[in-house]
């Protein structure tokens, strides 16, 4: 076995001792996507999937088998003719030795090798929902099995899975502590993304076009050895900037206008996320400046708070309460902080959350809130970004000068035993030093 998938081997031995002798799981490879006629999306692996075997292909799927503690690998047979066209192909026997696995047969062979193993299990887990055109194929198999086991001999080679439960919470939670394999990853893709914004403030220039800013982040992305980002890039200048998932990136930019970049990229499956907020001049106005530093307080307020043991939903709210606080210092609020925040009229100008879990995906599983309902307390391992914003549209009750003013200002924290690290901190967000890289 290639020792570099000794970690994967190690998350499906964990899996299967909680599985125990009743469970038994499988997970399938993610599912290719057209994009039109006959030419595919790039082909990205389930993050699930992933994470248990590190193996790179579609049509691939993965049996934990609880009773017998063995994982089973099933993938595209070597196909000398098909591997012309579209490339490599691993194979079972080659996937099995390499990726570490049990044992490995043909993908045609899951429905077979599932039934095959499903006896003797009280419990059935999958992703049920993910992809339901398995589950389609799953359910009859299990159907059958419960048939044949009620009038069959009881015996516990009979027991047929009275259970469909989703397998889902238990990765999740293994997912969100990030073991020091994956945290050094997470610091490459942190570090990657953080050289693509530099990149975006040397040079961007009044009258250019988004999609060219973003080619700038995305030629950063591809030179330093990751070759796609981990979401669309947000590339938003004035007014679009107040469209928070704004991905056209189509429109020309304005001197005298913000440009706010909201872009990562995603290194060996592990996804960067920063957003950055500058003037397309390199120049801030007063009014852009004035909101831009109240963010940035939130920002840097928040950052300091985020260490183990704190409650997330705690810092949320103080992060509010700040920018609650500055758009009323501001005059585009009026009256206390506590009644606009009871009355949700600091929404306005800021809608979203803090921040969300970050690791395999962008959005990483995990959730805020353990199975009671009660919040989840930061612990060393997770990664959580930090991006408080303000987002200011025309309207006549605001005054011209913070009009289609949108600054996010976002970072990739790392809980520590002691403290944090910033993942993201090589990226200026400093108004002098944002200035001084700009007309460097």
């Amino acid at each position: 076995m290639n020792p570099d998938y000794c970690i994967y081997q190690q998350r499906r031995q964990r899996v299967l001792q909680q599985l125990g002798q009743d469970g038994i799981a499988i997970i399938f490879a993610a599912p290719e996507q057209r994009r039109s006629n006959d030419t595919e999306f790039p082909f990205r692996q389930d993050s699930y999937f992933y994470y248990l075997t590190g193996f790179p292909e579609p049509e691939s799927a993965l049996i934990l088998n609880g009773r017998e503690q063995s994982a089973l690998l099933l993938c595209r047979d070597k196909d000398a003719e098909r591997e012309i066209w579209t490339g490599f192909r691993y194979g079972p026997a080659a996937a099995r030795d390499l990726f570490g696995f049990d044992a490995a047969d043909s993908i045609d062979q899951w429905p077979q090798q599932l039934s095959k193993a499903l006896p003797g299990h009280r419990q059935l887990l999958a992703l049920w929902g993910l992809y339901p055109e398995h589950d389609r194929q799953i359910m009859p198999l299990w159907h059958t099995m419960v048939q044949q086991s009620g009038y069959r001999a009881a015996s516990k080679g009979t027991i047929a899975p009275s259970e469909l439960v989703n397998l889902a919470p238990m990765l999740d939670q293994m997912r969100l502590y990030k073991d020091e394999y994956e945290q050094s990853l997470m610091r490459t893709a942190a570090e990657i993304s953080a050289q693509a914004h530099i990149r975006a403030m040397q040079t961007t220039r009044p009258g250019q076009f988004e999609y060219q800013v973003e080619a700038e982040i995305l030629h950063e992305f591809m030179m330093r050895g990751a070759r796609f980002p981990s979401y669309n890039s947000i590339v938003a200048g004035g007014k679009n900037a107040c469209c928070l998932h704004y991905v056209d990136n189509a429109a020309r930019l304005n001197s005298g206008d913000l440009l706010m970049i909201d872009a990562g990229a995603e290194y060996q499956m592990y996804a960067g996320d920063i957003s950055r907020t500058f003037p397309v001049n390199g120049r801030f106005t007063p009014a852009q400046k004035a909101v831009y530093e109240i963010v940035l307080a939130v920002n840097q307020t928040s950052i300091t708070a985020t260490v183990t043991g704190a409650d997330w939903q705690q810092i949320s709210q103080q992060a509010i309460h700040q920018l609650t606080q500055g758009l009323i210092d501001l005059g585009l609020l009026q009256g206390s902080v506590e009644r606009n925040i009871e009355t949700n009229a600091y929404r306005r100008f800021y809608m979203h959350g803090l921040g969300h879990w970050l690791g395999l995906d962008v959005h990483d599983v995990g959730g805020r809130f353990n199975g009671q309902g009660e919040p989840l307390l930061l612990q060393p391992g997770m990664v959580t970004t930090v991006e408080p914003g303000l987002y200011i549209a025309a309207a006549d009750d605001i005054p011209p000068e913070f009009h289609h003013i949108g600054v996010r200002i976002e970072d990739n924290v790392l809980v520590k035993e002691s403290g944090n690290e910033v993942l993201t901190a090589s990226v200026p967000k400093d108004i002098d030093a944002i200035e001084a890289l700009m007309h460097h």
